[in-house]
């Protein structure tokens, strides 16, 4: 970053469970953060681009010694109906060539540019740990993704250092699919999904905030990165895990085919097991502060 301790980095997604903590972490540390928004700019530190229709203004990113994109539709807010993942690929395919294209374009791009990505490029893994190495899965996630990182390709072609963070369930009360769970659990109407043999890769708000910080600052970092805890559990474990946090019993499953008809194909998400592990991560040096699901429970805010 910045050689003298303060940067200007721009942030697309600044909004969203992730951005919000980021642009928040990285104020509060004195940098000059930039948002990129949908609508109308309410301030100086915002700026309007449409990521759908692929457009941003290539002169908001002038003296900009970051970017990074955590824009996109949410995977959970809605059934995956065509017309929706037709929203889900504009909004993260398109926003993210925009962007990529921009600063390839740029006479002085930035130092680095933190393209946000998912676990769920590796699709269904069943009780085998996959790593960075693991090649991409199949179906309508993994071709997302993959979509996703490909559209990146400009950016590394201009010679920006450029990191995928793939992210998996970020463990924090403000949203994300964790924020459907704590109200439930604590009603004491929580219980496992389906038959709760399906790894779920966590992460804690905390951790992942400071993961992204981690990979923007190290120079020597890029290419993907999986932002999961060390340790993946299965949903059974995190559910009795949730019940000893809460004190709440989870005497309460969800059928496997109750969720799928709530759902529709979006059950997959939660159903399908993935055992993430974070080896480039560790190797970099990166130390998690809740790398268990107790504390990451805890520490949920």
């Amino acid at each position: 970053m910045a050689a003298s301790g303060r940067s200007r980095i721009v942030v697309a997604g600044a909004s969203g469970l992730i951005g919000g903590a980021l642009t928040g972490s990285l104020t509060a540390d004195g940098h000059e953060v930039i948002r990129l928004v949908r609508r109308e700019p309410r301030g100086a530190d915002e700026v309007r681009w449409d990521p759908e229709a692929g457009r941003v203004d290539a002169a908001a990113l002038a003296g900009c010694d970051a970017v990074v994109n955590l824009a996109g539709a949410g995977i959970g807010d809605r059934r995956w109906t065509p017309a929706y993942k037709e929203v889900l690929w504009r909004s993260r395919v398109g926003g993210t060539s925009a962007l990529a294209e921009a600063i390839a374009g740029m006479d002085e791009p930035p130092r680095v540019f933190v393209n946000g990505s998912a676990m769920g490029v590796y699709g269904t893994t069943g009780d085998r740990a996959v790593d960075e190495s693991a090649p991409a899965g199949s179906g309508f996630l993994p071709e997302l993704a993959v979509a996703w990182e490909g559209a990146a390709q400009p950016a590394i072609a201009a010679g920006v250092r450029t990191v995928f963070p793939r992210t998996g369930l970020v463990v924090s009360r403000r949203g994300g699919a964790w924020a459907r769970l704590f109200p439930l659990f604590a009603a004491g109407l929580g219980g496992r999904l389906g038959d709760g043999r399906q790894y779920w890769s966590f992460i804690a708000l905390h951790d992942e905030v400071a993961a992204i910080r981690h990979l923007m600052d190290r120079e020597d970092l890029s290419g993907p990165f999986n932002l999961t805890a060390p340790e993946p559990l299965t949903n059974r474990e995190i559910t009795a895990a949730m019940g000893r946090v809460l004190h709440r019993p989870t005497v309460l499953p969800v059928p496997a085919p109750v969720l799928r008809a709530v759902l529709g194909e979006m059950a997959a998400d939660v159903l399908d097991s993935q055992r993430v592990v974070p080896r480039r991560l560790l190797e970099s040096g990166f130390t998690f502060a809740f790398p268990g699901i107790e504390d990451a429970i805890r520490a949920a805010r």
